[in-house]
């Protein structure tokens, strides 16, 4: 058994196991991390949302690799990343971090103590850019799910792919149940994050997520960015908003050419020990 340094973080409640690779290089295994997933080291729950991997710095860009709990890898993690700028601009003594997915360049400040902004850069709509298994209308997606119809669904990718459900009562839906089912839907070739949504008024938006490998978390961050972004379109909210989570809010705002910022707090760092 080999026992691996590393560091715990959360933004809202969206949990992240840290694993620094900047120096040295750590792997470890898509079974290795279904099997961390669930498992108590040393007497502490390690349980987590997802696990990121900070590489070795290039140009003073960081790359960073993002794993699922289920050990599927992803494009985008805006929580995640907002902790990853966090804990690197602390180690490094700056307030302003680039950060690099395999799709995407982030910029990232951080504002006061525990509150992090992150530039997400612009949502996609093509349909095989979501990407949808056919060219259809992307902010009108209907869905049969356990014989019930779902209207109105709005898709677009945010650094991975989201569809958003405006409805009266975001917590009457079980997504225990229907998230697993419209993640795994054959419209979506590469699965979906799923968001049922209930705007309270033009600023203010409550969610309900279930993550794409990872399942029905407390926080997402690409969540509320699709949100943000999908009812803005749809005229129903302004482009500052607060989208609010169980354990807290995120503030996004969204400029003329569909940039999104996204702000809000992440926890203190703390060490923690992994045992594969």
């Amino acid at each position: 058994m080999t026992v691996i340094n590393a560091f715990r973080m959360n933004g809202l409640g969206n949990n992240f196991i840290i694993v620094d690779r900047r120096k040295n290089l750590i792997n470890i295994s898509k079974e290795q991390i279904v099997k961390l997933g669930n498992q108590v080291s040393f007497h502490r729950d390690i349980s987590f949302d997802q696990i990121i991997f900070i590489e070795k710095e290039i140009n003073k860009v960081f790359p960073i690799t993002i794993f699922n709990s289920d050990g599927s890898e992803v494009s985008a993690c805006g929580n995640g990343s907002r902790c990853i700028a966090y804990f690197l601009g602390k180690d490094l003594n700056t307030k302003t971090i680039k950060l690099k997915t395999n799709n995407r360049l982030l910029d990232a400040k951080i504002i006061g103590n525990f509150n992090v902004q992150l530039e997400m850069g612009k949502p996609l709509f093509d349909w095989d850019k979501i990407p949808l298994n056919k060219k259809l209308d992307h902010e009108n997606i209907t869905l049969n799910i356990e014989d019930k119809i779902f209207t109105d669904g709005f898709s677009l990718n945010v650094g991975n792919p989201h569809i958003i459900f405006f409805v009266k009562d975001c917590f009457e839906y079980d997504l225990k149940i229907l998230g697993p089912k419209i993640e795994n839907h054959e419209l979506f070739p590469e699965k979906i994050n799923v968001t049922f949504a209930q705007v309270i008024d033009k600023n203010n938006v409550t969610v309900n997520v279930w993550e794409r490998g990872a399942g029905l978390t407390k926080a997402c961050g690409t969540a509320a960015c699709a949100t943000a972004v999908a009812s803005l379109i749809k005229k129903l909210t302004k482009n500052d908003i607060n989208i609010k989570f169980r354990e807290g809010s995120l503030n996004i705002k969204i400029d003329e050419s569909l940039n999104i910022f996204m702000t809000g707090p992440v926890s203190d760092i703390k060490q923690t020990k992994l045992e594969i």
